[in-house]
């Protein structure tokens, strides 16, 4: 390099301003080492999503390791910024499940029995969109018996209309129901799979119900995938 060299001195700025990757938090990659490890799980990505551009993850429900294990093999960057949505009525019971829910995965945790205008769940979520992070959601409501996916439900849709720029993954859950039934508190040695699809978005004129019926086709088409 010559000395004084504008040319080189620009090149230094533009590799100085550089965005570094995620910084890897200890106790973060112990969580996730210890999530794969116990659930088994592969995972297989037909999207990218290898950076901090801000979406909704979408999955079937059937385990309460559902949302631990897709924020567990998500790529460092997507992880850092990703909230589970996490019903109140359930995590907020006890100080040990909030603890875990709000402390631990920074869930949001969403008001399914009573909502207000204080508890919101269209709004809470929406904020945690336009605060620049993901979110993961469970467009069943509630937890099924893993063997078929109930309806999806209406937030799904609401989410999508309010954020259209948003992009929605879908997203398959296999053999989670066995590995962690509901109601069992261990869980079993088995292996897990998570297949991410390609994106899907609400189209012009697409009413909820051919959106939801969309989506939820897109999540099960996975599961051959």
């Amino acid at each position: 390099m010559i000395a004084g060299d504008p040319n080189a001195r620009a090149q230094e700025d533009v590799t100085a301003a550089k965005p570094r990757g995620p910084r890897l938090d200890p106790f973060d990659a112990v969580l996730v080492f210890l999530i794969r490890l116990f659930c088994g799980t592969t995972s297989r990505f037909l999207c990218n999503v290898d950076d901090s551009k801000p979406r909704v993850y979408f999955a079937n429900h059937s385990s309460l390791l559902d949302f631990l294990v897709i924020w567990a093999v998500l790529p460092p960057a997507q992880r850092a910024i990703t909230r589970p949505a996490a019903a109140r009525d359930y995590w907020a019971a006890n100080p040990i499940r909030r603890f875990f829910a709000v402390t631990v995965f920074k869930a949001t945790l969403i008001e399914r029995r009573h909502p207000s205008q204080e508890h919101n769940p269209l709004q809470d979520m929406l904020q945690v969109l336009d605060e620049g992070r993901s979110l993961i959601i469970f467009p069943e409501g509630t937890r099924g018996s893993g063997e078929e996916m109930g309806k999806f439900q209406s937030g799904l849709f609401h989410v999508c209309r309010e954020r259209p720029a948003v992009e929605a993954i879908p997203i398959y859950l296999d053999n989670l129901s066995r590995i962690l039934p509901k109601g069992e508190v261990f869980p079993l040695p088995l292996l897990s799979r998570v297949v991410f699809g390609p994106p899907i978005s609400l189209q012009p004129g697409e009413s909820r119900d051919q959106f939801l019926g969309r989506a939820q086709l897109a999540v099960a088409a996975l599961e051959t995938a």
